[in-house]
């Protein structure tokens, strides 16, 4: 379901808390929205934007995916393999409610950008998702930061090495671009998921959900068709300093020398709804992590029986992750860690647990820890590895890939153990409708 319509589903069960005194988008907006991290909230006046309303915390928890996508929790990293593994091309429109307002006279001032933190380098849009057409490699569909410079320009974080950047070096001049704001679940997964450069996230899109395309207006590229807002220009050669600004671990993100995207054209649903998606909360959190989900669980599952993997936000969401194993012999932990590393090349710290133990529940994953887990034995240290630039404790130097330690912890039941000393007792069910 499109943006609009998972909010109005929210509204129906009771979900959606709706804001409807004044805010501002300076800090306030940002503020109301952390204090209520985990729902999705409504501001439905925004002071200087008649017209406009921002709604925040759509993917700030796993049950909204799983209304959206209509697939209960635990099957949410299968439904999202099968849909990686197995694209459908999106279906095209010639008439898009995205592009219900055309706006020629580009002013982002126009637009409720936020301005979250006192420490941020301005204005930051953090919700978008970026449409660009590699020369080689087709169409591409990520996240970039996007720092407010004036009424025309953004200052873009595009890392370097990557879709967006590799296209840039493969083209003269500039890259046309689109940047979709107030976009589908499906397609802020589709964005996350980094599939093998030469599979459309956009049709990962539509294996999850039906999520058709209309062609932008200044450009050939195409966009979902039901988005809130579409911005259309192109990234330039030239650079601006872009950040400070607060990353998926809550820590500032430096400065650096970032491309400029200057914007031609913005197209806009009627009364639209600006998505405000707030740096290191959960929905940065949960768009980060999930999607990796499903790339450890294939590379787990190509040397044991895996049976599920989560990213876990005390983690940051990105840096550490339990791993459920079908546990078939002695080396199946320390293959299960190895392959997960290998699945998710930013990951720090591994836990491999048994199919007894929730990965959903962090307490049964000290648990199994505290009673299956030696130290001497099952503890496996990687010295010097590449890592992740969001881990501020890593070692960094420009120009060069991260490195960091890593470690992986195998909590499973010793192999040849007495099963019986190491289960879980069980009591039994009563219905308590029956005694109170």
């Amino acid at each position: 379901m499109s943006f609009r319509q998972f909010i109005e589903q929210m509204a129906a069960t009771g979900d959606l808390i709706s804001i409807d005194r004044p805010v501002d988008t300076a800090y306030e907006v940002a503020n109301v929205a952390h204090a209520l991290e985990g729902q999705v909230v409504l501001f439905n006046q925004i002071e200087g934007y008649p017209g406009w309303r921002i709604c925040s915390g759509v993917c700030s928890d796993r049950r909204y995916f799983s209304a959206d996508l209509g697939v209960p929790v635990p099957d949410l990293l299968h439904y999202l393999s099968d849909a990686l593994d197995n694209p459908i091309a999106p279906p095209i429109t010639d008439v898009a409610p995205c592009q219900e307002v055309i706006i020629k006279d580009v002013d982002l001032n126009k637009l409720p950008i936020l301005l979250h933190l006192p420490e941020d380098g301005g204005h930051y849009v953090a919700s978008n998702v970026v449409i660009i057409n590699d020369p080689d490699l087709g169409r591409n569909m990520c996240y970039h930061r996007l720092l407010r410079l004036d009424e025309r320009r953004f200052a873009a974080r595009i890392v370097e090495n990557r879709g967006t950047y590799n296209a840039m070096q493969k083209t003269d001049g500039d890259l046309p671009v689109a940047i979709c704001i107030g976009v589908s679940l499906a397609v802020h997964l589709a964005a996350s998921m980094s599939p093998p450069p030469d599979v459309d996230e956009l049709s990962v899109a539509q294996a999850l959900s039906p999520t058709p395309l209309v062609k932008c207006i200044t450009n050939d590229l195409y966009v979902p068709a039901d988005a809130e807002i579409v911005m259309e220009g192109r990234i330039t050669k030239q650079l601006h300093t872009e950040g400070p600004f607060m990353d998926l671990t809550e820590t500032m993100d430096i400065t650096r020398m970032q491309p400029i995207i200057e914007i031609d054209l913005i197209t806009h649903r009627k009364n639209p709804i600006y998505h405000a998606l707030l740096p290191g909360d959960l929905e940065h959190k949960l768009l980060m992590g999930m999607p990796k989900e499903p790339t450890i669980f294939a590379a787990v599952n190509e040397v044991v029986r895996c049976t599920g993997a989560v990213i876990t936000p005390g983690g940051a969401s990105w840096l550490h992750a339990v791993v459920q194993i079908d546990k078939q012999g002695p080396d199946d932990g320390r293959l299960a860690i190895e392959a997960a590393f290998k699945g998710h090349g930013s990951l720090k710290h591994v836990w491999i647990v048994d199919t007894d133990i929730d990965i959903y529940n962090p307490a049964q994953v000290e648990w199994a820890m505290a009673t299956r887990f030696q130290a001497d034995r099952d503890l496996y240290a990687y010295a010097n590895q590449p890592g992740s630039s969001l881990d501020p404790s890593g070692i960094h130097v420009p120009g060069m890939k991260s490195r960091t330690a890593k470690m992986g912890l195998d909590c499973t039941i010793p192999w040849g153990a007495d099963i019986g000393q190491f289960a879980r007792g069980q009591y039994g069910y009563v219905d308590l409708n029956d005694y109170l």
